[in-house]
């Protein structure tokens, strides 16, 4: 049959001492301070928009511009009116066309009153087929308010060549807590 045994444990004297809460706390911190919880900070890979300038191919020059609305919260209300939470904002304008370049020749930001903040496009620009380029709205910069967006306008090569694909992804993070969300660029007259 099945037998069972009960085997008596040697009694271990265990005794917390300072100094075990001093290796303890100085191994805690050492694995704390090891990990990296924050993102890591890199060169910026933005594009120097005046690198990027072209004088536009003779048979698109006179085609007409198409534009685009993208709204982007630089901060959003949180728990009432009179508090707010900042957001960084990426903004990115994709080209979507496999074979073919677009041309993009105005990129402008402006705050809750329509006000413009900054114009980062002085020339035409060139992307390249699915390349993306893009903006970021610092966390710190709140220039933009609760109701900041951008107007981009490009080169219309319609019908051969698709528009570009704008987008916005809003993000924060505190402690354990993060929002995000994306807003997409819709046709403006």
């Amino acid at each position: 049959m099945f037998e069972s045994r009960v085997t008596a444990m040697p009694s271990i004297d265990f005794k917390i001492t300072p100094a075990f809460i001093a290796i303890f706390i100085s191994v805690f911190v050492l694995q704390v301070s090891c990990t990296n919880i924050d993102t890591k900070e890199r060169p910026p890979l933005l594009p120097s928009w005046t690198d990027r300038t072209t004088p536009l191919p003779e048979e698109i020059i006179s085609n007409p511009r198409l534009s685009s609305y993208l709204p982007v919260y630089s901060e959003i209300y949180s728990n009432n009116e009179h508090r707010t939470h900042a957001l960084t904002a990426t903004i990115s304008i994709r080209n979507i066309n496999k074979s073919d370049t677009i041309w993009v020749d105005e990129a402008n930001y402006f705050n809750t009153q329509g006000e413009l903040i900054r114009a980062y496009i002085q020339q035409p620009v060139y992307l390249a087929p699915l390349e993306t380029v893009e903006i970021v709205i610092a966390e710190d910069d709140l220039s933009g308010g609760s109701g900041s967006n951008f107007l981009f306008s490009w080169v219309d090569q319609t019908p051969t060549i698709q528009p570009p694909f704008i987008q916005a992804v809003m993000i924060s993070t505190s402690g354990q807590q993060g929002i995000s969300f994306v807003t997409e660029g819709i046709p403006v007259q």
